[in-house]
């Protein structure tokens, strides 16, 4: 597992910020139960599976359910112009990022050099590097290939094309980090707002479906679960409480901070999560009887970890992802908090109230997410 970042910001920084409530106020989302936050709410709500059967003439390899998004493409979503050699996953990426500009509304990008964009993927499309790099082998000459399709095969593809589509022009940041790249976006954006590069964050993470990473899922789940396949992407934008209430958006929760710990040994997960989430409660100063709602990855001995980090009695609400969405990797953790955010909407996240996303990543890494109603 890596966690990788590459920052370009071609405008001075402002003094750090070191104070300052930041919220989450407007997301989207592009999933297996649609495009848009309507459809997600939806799913969410309704606890409804979108795992199907897979056409296994499109996509032959060793899972026969999955979880695409429907009637995806690239064209389709963002019309035929520079969409040819464009591949799934920056697709994903571009699309859902566009819906979160639109539910931003007109003036997010009246300083657009002053908008930050922090965006996770995999390893970008593992699809695209396997294909240029077979055609490179397989080809006449290694240099034959198509030069237009090079770019799909960098890990940044996705989070700078978004950035180019929709004219945002502050820090561009790809981040990698396995299940919990949402979470590790997440609180990457906050420390670029804090540092003063930016005046707002549009943050989240995609991934997609295709035969090279279903065979690489396969192989790396080892002897352990190994459950459908998931894609789609999911995004959030985070700013100043005071900011957005200037431009009228409504904050669907506040974020009071992310925490992250390694452990060496399977055995040593579930205690590096627990002690996660008692270091973000006691930070923030507030209890864990007040988490209402909790959205955990969906790893073993993650549940009880974040109950032992919570006081005896507790009973949150579990907001449980992948089993409706299957495994979506580096979209996982995005997903988990937008589905927060989804409930949040809904009235289910009220003022003094607490939500916690949770992940134990099989590399080695835990982390969680504390946001506050």
């Amino acid at each position: 597992m890596s966690a990788v970042g590459t920052l370009e910001t071609a405008t001075p920084l402002d003094a750090p910020r070191a104070t300052g409530e930041l919220v989450l106020s407007a997301w989207s989302a592009v999933s297996p139960f649609g495009v848009g936050t309507r459809a997600y709410t939806e799913g969410i709500r309704d606890a409804g599976s979108a795992v199907g059967a897979l056409d296994l003439d499109t996509y032959p390899g060793p899972y026969e359910q999955g979880a695409l998004v429907p009637g995806f493409s690239a064209a389709g979503a963002l019309g035929k112009k520079g969409t040819r050699t464009m591949d799934r996953v920056t697709a994903l990426a571009v699309s859902t990022v566009g819906q979160l500009v639109e539910n931003c509304g007109p003036r997010l990008l009246d300083r657009p050099e002053r908008v930050g964009l922090v965006f996770g993927t995999g390893s970008g499309s593992v699809q695209s590097i396997m294909d240029f790099t077979r055609d490179s082998l397989t080809g006449s000459r290694p240099y034959l290939v198509d030069p237009a399709r090079f770019p799909d095969t960098v890990m940044n593809r996705a989070t700078g094309q978004s950035a180019i589509w929709h004219g945002i022009k502050g820090p561009n940041t790809t981040i990698a980090g396995g299940w919990l790249t949402g979470l590790l976006a997440l609180g990457y954006a906050a420390r670029l707002y804090r540092g003063g590069h930016c005046d707002r964050v549009l943050c989240g993470a995609a991934e997609e479906y295709s035969v090279q990473r279903a065979w690489l899922e396969w192989h790396a789940a080892s002897g352990g679960p190994k459950p459908p396949l998931g894609e789609g992407g999911a995004a959030w934008l985070l700013e100043p409480a005071d900011e957005a209430r200037t431009a009228g958006r409504t904050p669907s929760a506040r974020l009071l901070g992310t925490r992250f710990r390694a452990y060496h040994q399977p055995r040593d997960a579930a205690g590096a999560l627990e002690r996660c989430v008692r270091d973000a409660l006691a930070e923030a100063g507030v209890s864990g009887a007040d988490v209402s709602i909790v959205a955990p990855l969906g790893t073993e001995g993650e549940e009880s970890a974040v109950l032992g980090a919570l006081p005896p009695g507790a009973a949150p609400r579990w907001v449980r992802c992948r089993p409706l969405l299957g495994d979506t990797s580096a979209a996982s953790s995005a997903f988990q908090l937008t589905a927060v955010l989804a409930a949040a909407a809904e009235g289910h996240l009220p003022p003094g109230r607490l939500a916690l996303v949770t992940g134990i990543d099989r590399d080695g890494t835990v982390g969680c997410a504390l946001l506050a109603g």
